[in-house]
């Protein structure tokens, strides 16, 4: 039996993780947001899944389990050229996916993400489209091989740093190849999503390659 005035409390919750998701970037684990709105972890849950069901956020993640090779292991085998090249498999894949299965208002945060806003960090704002993307194409392995990819990249041991010339220009390039990646989604054009997401990793490629030996072009 459902008590007077908790479908209106379900429909606040609801509310409130959907103002944070339009805020960009991924929401925090079930216990953080508990805390944060102050409401109990399983309503949490409860919301999450309704999210889920909507289409409005991707799976959820499992655990790491036992004998998992951790992220800190796989930083110490690898590199910047190879994040870069896993990602170059991944996200065409992802985007073609995206263009087919990503609901409305996925297809809506997709397009609004793709310009960077200036106020958030230039970093957080491509993790936030990237991550959209990953979470449009609906397959929960690929989204978790995807977080793993990203993890290891954003760790100082296989991150480069921008170079310092980067500035305004790199960021309206940036946001141009989101664009239209964000663009032939919205059209549900796969072939063009796919296109596009693989000419903007061929690019980050070629600016990795270029911070690392200058003058080297990236194959």
């Amino acid at each position: 039996m459902t008590l007077p005035g908790a479908k209106d409390e379900d429909e606040a919750l609801l509310a409130a993780l959907r103002a944070r998701l339009a805020a960009g970037g991924p929401l925090p684990a079930e216990r953080a947001l508990a805390d944060a709105l102050s409401v109990k972890r399983h309503r949490v849950r409860a919301a999450l899944e309704a999210l889920r069901a909507a289409g409005e956020i991707g799976p959820s993640r499992p655990g790491r389990r036992a004998g998992e090779r951790r992220t800190d292991e796989l930083v110490r085998v690898t590199n910047s050229v190879e994040v870069v090249e896993l990602r170059l498999i991944l996200e065409p894949g992802m985007a073609r996916l995206a263009a087919v299965r990503a609901s409305p208002m996925e297809v809506a945060r997709i397009v609004r993400l793709a310009s960077t806003d200036g106020v958030q960090e230039a970093g957080a704002a491509d993790l936030a489209f990237h991550e959209a993307v990953a979470a449009a194409a609906r397959n929960a392995l690929a989204a978790e091989l995807y977080a793993r990819v990203r993890r290891i990249g954003r760790d100082v041991r296989v991150s480069i740093a921008s170079s310092a010339g980067a500035g305004a220009s790199r960021l309206r390039q940036r946001d141009a190849e989101h664009r239209a990646v964000a663009q032939s989604i919205a059209a549900r054009d796969a072939d063009a999503a796919e296109a596009a997401m693989r000419a903007h990793m061929l690019a980050v490629k070629r600016r990795v390659m270029e911070r690392l030996s200058p003058g080297l072009t990236a194959a």
